[in-house]
């Protein structure tokens, strides 16, 4: 059934943080370890207001930078970041990244899906079968070809489309430091369907320019997902970080509690 929850900024702060004391070593088998995965795009510092919160509630958190070039491509950089955890893994990916976990998360070791207005393909769907079934957004209007097979948010697409919620100077510094999406990623077809027989959770940003807001609610309801919308752009991750933060807390607070069964 769907639920949606509302979250409360708050929350994160009502309770103490640990101290980690040398316990966030990779070898620590004994809690969740988060693993965030950065979209279309952008890179791994996308996550860089969420990653403090996690770690001051003593949560183990680990990045993944995809190199964009493939659906393969960046599932294989994410199983080498999920085997270098050792214990249970909250896998979470923005955007396009919500492909390479719904064909990563299969792995034993990934207990819970977070889904931040991401894709969440079936299988034998491609992320273009996705946007196709929607009216076009802003961004896809935006998006600058360099011919050789890459593409590009341009500066005016990054600070209108991509982070309208962001200061301008912040969105500018995410249309330099923006890393080039192959064209070819979004006809490559999910294998296998990770969110099926992993809990999952899912964060709709309802002021997305980039992808729809409406196959974001669609989404969440085909998998059942624990639902959280939020009046945010497509970077809810940097726009509204306590509140994506909670979420994932929430997710890491399950799969502690079910390993301990």
């Amino acid at each position: 059934m769907l639920c949606i929850t509302s979250i409360s900024i708050g929350s994160i702060a009502a309770a103490p943080a640990k101290k980690n004391g040398g316990s966030s070593s990779l070898v620590d088998s004994t809690s969740p370890t988060v693993v965030l995965v950065h979209g279309a795009w952008a890179d791994g510092s996308s996550w860089s207001k969420v990653i403090p919160l996690l770690q001051a509630r003593g949560v183990k958190v680990l990045g993944v930078q995809n190199p964009l070039t493939s659906l393969a491509d960046d599932v294989a950089a994410t199983k080498k970041v999920i085997a270098d955890a050792s214990g249970p893994v909250v896998l979470v990916g923005h955007s396009w990244a919500g492909t390479v976990i719904t064909e990563a998360g299969v792995d034993p070791q990934v207990k819970a899906l977070v889904y931040v207005a991401a894709f969440a393909n079936k299988e034998g769907q491609s992320g273009g079968d996705l946007v196709n079934a929607y009216p076009k957004t802003p961004a896809l209007g935006t998006i600058w070809d360099n011919g050789r097979g890459f593409l590009r948010q341009t500066e005016h697409g990054m600070i209108e489309n991509f982070a309208p919620d962001l200061p301008k100077k912040d969105a500018r510094t995410l249309f330099v430091t923006q890393a080039p999406l192959s064209a070819s990623t979004f006809g490559d077809k999910v294998t296998v369907a990770a969110w099926r027989t992993v809990p999952s959770w899912y964060i709709v940003s309802a002021n997305d320019r980039v992808i729809s807001p409406q196959m974001e609610r669609d989404l969440a309801a085909m998998m059942k997902a624990k639902t959280t919308v939020l009046q945010s752009s497509h970077v809810s991750l940097l726009s509204h970080p306590r509140e994506v933060a909670a979420v994932i807390l929430d997710a890491v607070s399950t799969v502690a509690k079910e390993a301990k069964k």
